[in-house]
């Protein structure tokens, strides 16, 4: 079924059903007026004698050069091939349907100049699922993401390579058997369909929904942990939060309140417990992810706005008759939105994995054994897994730097100021891998702390979060090949299987699925 985008309401549900599928999308026809008169104001402006940026003028720098009339088609195909300068892996198909899709909502504004056979052509290519091949690199964030969409412009014209029915190949030919014909473009086509944010949109979207699903895995986990070290309850009470506010907080301590209900482990040790608190690790979760997730929230209504946001230049503006030289194509907000995720993903990543260092240790986990392994000095147990979570965490806080800060000038110096939102976005695909395996780490390291516990059972939700592990993880009885177990507790928090064990609330779960 064609999913149906009306340009400027999209929503983050739809627009992450479109990452996650490959059904057709297309815009809204109510957007096709607007779009044919902008189209149409442009080709007045291209047949005129006044200069108009972008449609009859040289680029950036050159924007002084006048073009002749006849020159205007060759000087938007000039414009794509000269700007296909990416570098670096391609950009996986999903991603690259979903820029897509983000580029068809741009010009279904109706505000970008492009004719209606352009935005035709990229709604066939999304349901014929012609995909272009979108190099990763090479994208400063301002002027737009100028080399990955002049890539993918470059397959709509029949230039450059794409992928059809899982096979690499040059775009024209994959146009060709998928039935679609290659656009000439017109006026400003060429500049409207690559100046915009639609790559770093994209991409940090991506990096959002991979957060989200790493934040609420770790309240999963932070019980386990909490449950495996006997610890307390009591700082999730829900007057501690409430007094303070914060809706991340009130919710993360609720929805962990909630998993450990009906716990045993935590029943035999309400009374006679010598621990005053637990460390801050476990008590302090509720305020540190609670914070985190405030965060998110915050990204993906600025990540929202952005994806029904015409950001390319000039505007074309209908209702005054004016094409307009302006500045959207800025992406600070989309680098500010990925720096904020970025710093959200470190900071999960760094309390999780002190909860790990925290269940290995004998002197800090309540009698646990060492290493989380009945038989410690023949056997390592979980000794090099929690160093593993270490340098994940150590190379996340790196990888959390401000990326918005480290702007650069291009193009001789017009273009003075860049977001590096690309550069932003991007990085949270390592970062989101990297704190998927330190989350699947602690749920090892809890699962097995809590085994110990027996014949004292953790709550109904724990177990079962505990079983879906269980399928996946063998208990850790004698030292073995350990990095398969790794990579498929790891596979279970980037897939949600392992949030999805146990019912967590909607703030919790967030723009996850």
């Amino acid at each position: 079924m064609t999913l149906i985008l009306t340009p400027g309401s999209a929503t983050l549900a739809q627009l992450h059903d479109i990452w996650s599928g490959r059904q057709p999308v297309a815009l809204h026809p109510s957007s096709h007026v607007g779009i044919t008169a902008a189209a149409a104001l442009v080709k007045k402006a291209a047949n005129g004698g006044e200069a108009v940026y972008g449609v009859n003028t040289g680029f950036g720098k050159l924007a002084s050069v006048k073009i002749a009339t006849k020159d205007v088609a060759t000087l938007q195909r000039n414009l794509i091939l000269s700007h296909c300068c990416g570098v670096g892996d391609a950009l996986d198909e999903a991603t690259t349907r979903l820029m897509m899709a983000l580029k068809l909502l741009s010009l279904g504004r109706g505000a970008s100049g492009a004719a209606m056979t352009t935005v035709t052509l990229i709604e066939g290519m999304l349901a014929k699922g012609v995909t272009p091949v979108i190099p990763s690199q090479g994208s400063v964030g301002a002027s737009g993401d100028l080399a990955p969409l002049a890539h993918m412009a470059a397959a709509m014209i029949g230039e450059g390579e794409a992928m059809f029915q899982g096979v690499h190949m040059d775009a024209g030919t994959a146009l060709g058997k998928a039935g679609l014909t290659p656009i000439v473009l017109g006026a400003k086509e060429g500049l409207a369909l690559i100046n915009g944010t639609q790559f770093s949109t994209a991409c940090a979207l991506v990096g959002l929904w991979g957060a989200w699903r790493n934040a609420a895995t770790s309240v999963l986990t932070c019980a386990l942990s909490t449950d495996a070290i006997m610890g307390s309850t009591a700082p999730l009470q829900d007057a501690i939060h409430t007094l303070r506010g914060h809706a991340g907080q009130i919710a993360v301590a609720r929805a962990q309140r909630a998993l450990m209900a009906g716990s045993v482990i935590r029943e035999s040790h309400r009374d006679g417990d010598t621990r005053v608190q637990d460390p801050y690790c476990i008590r302090c979760q509720p305020q540190v992810t609670g914070a985190a997730m405030d965060l998110l929230h915050f990204a993906g209504r600025t990540l929202e706005t952005e994806a029904n946001a015409v950001t390319d230049n000039p505007l074309v503006l209908v209702a005054e008759g004016l094409i307009v030289s302006g500045g959207n194509f800025h992406a600070e907000p989309v680098g500010f939105a990925a720096d904020q995720i970025a710093v959200a993903v470190s900071e999960i990543g760094a309390i999780a994995q002190r909860r790990v260092a925290l269940m290995v240790d004998p002197t800090l986990s309540f009698d646990l054994p060492p290493f989380l392994t009945p038989n410690p000095g023949l056997n390592s147990g979980l000794m090099i897994a929690e160093v593993t979570t270490a340098a994940l965490m150590s190379e996340n806080k790196h990888l959390a730097n401000p990326c918005t800060t480290d702007s650069t000038p291009t193009s001789a110096n017009q273009e003075d100021h860049v977001s590096m939102a690309a550069h932003a976005a991007r990085r949270l695909l390592r970062m989101n891998a990297n704190l998927n395996v330190i989350l699947g780490v602690e749920a090892m390291c809890g699962v097995q702390g809590i085994e110990f516990r027996a014949p004292l059972q953790t709550s109904p939700a724990l177990c079962a979060a505990m079983s879906t592990l269980r399928a996946e993880v063998p208990t850790i009885v004698e030292d073995r090949y350990l990095a398969p177990s790794i990579v498929a507790a790891a596979a279970l928090v980037e897939s949600g299987a392992l949030a999805h064990a146990v019912d967590l609330p909607p703030f919790v779960k967030g723009h996850a699925e």
